[in-house]
């Protein structure tokens, strides 16, 4: 149970403050409170490792990027959102579902989400993003279910690294009040 209350204490935390709609950067780093629970990722620790190019490489599609040409091309005339040197990007894929890419500004190349992520309703009280990032941090925050799967409904926390997204944790949340563990 305490393990529980720390996964939603540190889902709260982090999400705490971050502001706007899907796809764009959380504004502020986790309150204090947050650096309490320890294995947590935190945005502050994992520092972007370059900024943004000087020009913006040309967009490289693959057949299978070309179904998302249209949300590509137009994140790939943004400023960078994400990493230093990235924009994520995302859209809608149904009812409370979300998925996305982000496009490498330096390379071109794109990378898209580990998964679609759905089911934001479950997500602890207080939590305002389906999607976390900053664009001084290459720490990505997914929340939520797993491609629908019924199972994997937590926080799910990723850093892009050569254009890969290595996971780096899954957080189960909490049960509701009203469910019973």
């Amino acid at each position: 149970m305490r393990v529980m209350f720390l996964a939603a204490t540190a889902i709260m935390a982090l999400m705490a403050g971050a502001g706007g709609q899907p796809a764009r950067p959380a504004s502020a780093p986790p309150p204090p409170g947050g650096a309490a629970v320890a294995g947590i990722p935190r945005f502050e620790n994992f520092p972007a490792t370059a900024g943004p190019p000087a020009r913006t490489a040309p967009l490289i599609l693959t057949p299978p990027d070309r179904r998302y040409r249209t949300r590509l091309r137009a994140a790939a005339a943004e400023r960078p959102n994400f990493a230093g040197h990235y924009v994520l990007t995302t859209w809608g894929c149904g009812t409370e579902c979300v998925y996305g890419a982000a496009v490498n500004l330096r390379t071109g190349r794109v990378t898209f989400l580990p998964f679609t992520t759905c089911c934001f309703s479950e997500a602890p009280e207080g939590t305002e993003e389906m999607v976390a990032f900053r664009q001084d941090s290459s720490l990505l925050v997914l929340l939520g279910m797993t491609d629908e799967r019924g199972t994997d409904i937590g926080a799910h926390y990723y850093r892009i690294q050569g254009d890969r997204l290595v996971h780096l944790r899954s957080v189960p949340f909490p049960p509701r009040r009203w469910e019973t563990p």
